[in-house]
């Protein structure tokens, strides 16, 4: 990633072309991952606070089940910390749940990526850590999502699941929105009209 730094993404944001370092369990060594190499994919970029702790492997393992999943509609899952490498590479070796991980485990140890995302503790005890986000970005790098989170909550690889699939059918349906809770196969909305049905 470049020095300067980057002003905190919003909704409707393009991300810009980063290089990020990363442990790649599939390939089992670190690997250079550029942005625009996913150009036409989903990305899902899921932060959390640190390696070998106590809430972040039962987040990561349950989107490592999930992962199958986000890979049929199209997506790349990134789980993004403040860790080294060879931290990450550690913890997989080492911990039976963060073993299932296939997706790029990302290493941000200067905290730039957290800073781009705004999920970067600046002050207090865990500063320079992450906040729990997810963030879910189009095929075009354009930012669809942000979910943010105490360090205390826990997320549901599911409901990403569920909003990547929402973010997917209003990209491809123009004009068609998504009501609460939507799940492909259900209503949906047209701005101005009633409920369109089942797409």
């Amino acid at each position: 990633m470049q020095n300067e730094e980057l002003a905190v993404l919003q909704i409707g944001d393009t991300i810009p072309e980063l290089t990020l370092p990363a442990y790649h369990p599939v390939k089992d060594e670190e690997v250079a991952l550029k942005i625009s190499d996913y150009k036409g994919k989903w990305k899902v970029f899921v932060f959390y606070p640190a390696d070998f702790t106590f809430v972040c492997p039962t987040e990561l393992e349950e989107m490592a089940e999930n992962y199958a999943d986000f890979q049929k509609e199209g997506a790349e899952v990134f789980s993004v910390s403040s860790d080294t490498v060879y931290a990450h590479k550690a913890w997989h070796d080492s911990s039976e749940a963060i073993k299932k991980i296939k997706y790029p485990m990302v290493a941000d140890p200067s905290g730039k990526l957290s800073k781009l995302f705004g999920v970067y503790i600046s002050s207090g005890g865990d500063a320079g850590l992450a906040l729990r986000g997810t963030f879910i970005v189009d095929p075009n790098g354009v930012l669809k999502t942000i979910e943010i989170h105490d360090n205390s909550i826990g997320r549901s690889a599911k409901e990403a699941l569920r909003k990547l699939r929402a973010a997917k059918f209003v990209e491809e349906h123009g004009g068609n929105v998504c009501p609460a809770s939507w799940e492909p196969g259900s209503d949906t909305l047209k701005p101005g009209m009633d409920l369109v049905g089942k797409i």
